[in-house]
This record gives C-alpha cells, sequence and structure tokens, in this order.
C-alpha cells in the first residue's frame, strides 16, 4: 500500500495519464483528509477548479490542489510532532494515561477528520493549511466561546455526545476542548437546523 508521499509524486508525475494522477490525488486523502475523505475532496475541486467527476484535470489545477493539501499536512505533522514531545515529557513526569483533553487527538489520529465536516458540500472556504493552524492555535490557548476557525457563534450539537458541536457557518466539528463549559452547554441546547453551503 503506498503512503502520502509515493502518492504525492504519482501526482507530480507529468509523464503518467492524467486520470492516474487524479486517482493518486483521491488516494493521498485515504492518509490524510482534514475534513474527511468526501468533504476534503469538495474542498479542494472548490478551491482549484476541478470538476469533481473530472477524470482529465487540468494538471496544473491538480498540482494546486496537491500543495494546499501537503501544506495542511505539513502543519500536522508539525503539531502532532509537538503533541507526541508533550506526551514523553507528561510520561516521564509519572503522568501515563493521557487527560480528557487528549480524547480528541486519539479520535483524529493521522489527520483524518480533523476539522470533520457534518456535510460533504459544507466546508471552510480558507486554505486547509490555514484552517488546521487556527484550530491548533485555538487548542493551544484558553477555551473560547465561538467556533476556532470562522468565529462564528452559532454552534449546534447534531450527533453523538463524545463528538463536538457544528458550526453552522463554516461547517466543522468543533473540538470540545476549544470551547468553555457555558459554550458546550449553550450548543447542547441550542434546536438543530440544517447547514447552508460556504464553500
Amino acid at each position: 500500500m503506498a503512503g502520502f508521499r509515493s502518492l504525492a509524486r504519482q501526482v507530480r508525475d507529468p509523464r503518467s495519464d492524467l486520470a492516474l494522477r487524479r486517482y493518486s490525488l483521491r488516494k493521498c486523502l485515504e492518509r490524510f483528509a482534514p475534513y474527511g475523505h468526501r468533504a476534503t475532496w469538495d474542498h479542494l475541486c472548490v478551491r482549484h477548479g476541478i470538476g469533481p467527476e473530472d477524470r482529465s484535470p487540468d494538471p496544473a489545477r491538480l498540482m494546486r490542489a496537491l500543495d494546499e493539501l501537503e501544506a495542511a499536512r505539513a502543519v500536522w505533522l508539525g503539531y502532532e510532532a509537538g503533541f507526541a514531545e508533550r506526551r514523553r515529557r507528561e510520561k516521564h513526569d509519572g503522568l501515563r494515561r493521557p487527560g480528557a483533553f487528549d480524547d480528541w487527538h486519539r479520535r483524529s489520529w493521522g489527520g483524518n477528520g480533523v476539522a470533520r465536516c457534518e456535510d460533504p458540500a459544507v466546508h471552510p472556504s480558507a486554505p486547509l493549511a490555514e484552517v488546521l493552524s487556527r484550530l491548533i492555535t485555538a487548542l493551544e490557548s484558553a477555551p473560547g466561546t465561538s467556533c476556532p476557525v470562522c468565529a462564528g457563534a452559532d454552534l449546534r450539537w447534531l450527533h453523538e455526545p463524545w463528538s463536538g458541536p457544528v458550526c453552522t457557518d463554516c461547517g466543522i466539528v468543533v473540538p470540545q476542548p476549544v470551547l468553555t463549559p457555558r459554550a458546550l452547554a449553550r450548543a447542547r441546547s441550542t434546536p438543530r437546523r440544517d447547514l447552508a453551503s460556504v464553500a
């Protein structure tokens, strides 16, 4: 099974068939898809003008989409390295079991669904790396009352109690550790309504 970097090389290979290069980009999303596979693909298609079903897209557009995905992956790998270092220090200090704060990290292992979008067609319009940077900054800061990605205040709990509320402005599932207890309670009590597309 090819890894992310091997698949990225296939996307970049100008001698390869365009359909294979597109397929390799889709396969990259099996290794790293911050919004979830379908939502990340939709995001890349919208931002870079690729037809979701186009089997022979413009190679320059494929490359721009891959560049955006790789930039976001670099942000995530930096966060993972910092997380691993913190856990090493905690274990050295006798804290063998991660705290509740780290539950979010365990569910987003590998970067898949880090900023999961409930609806694949509703996702932030900003570049993936920028979205992940905002999310990581929020995780490393004191809890707030709004979405760390778009600053939207309309948060609604749509599904499982462990997942988190959905931002109705940008569509991501907001990690619980970035919100105050009061913001979480308000999200739980807000009636559900359908999300609107922001892409």
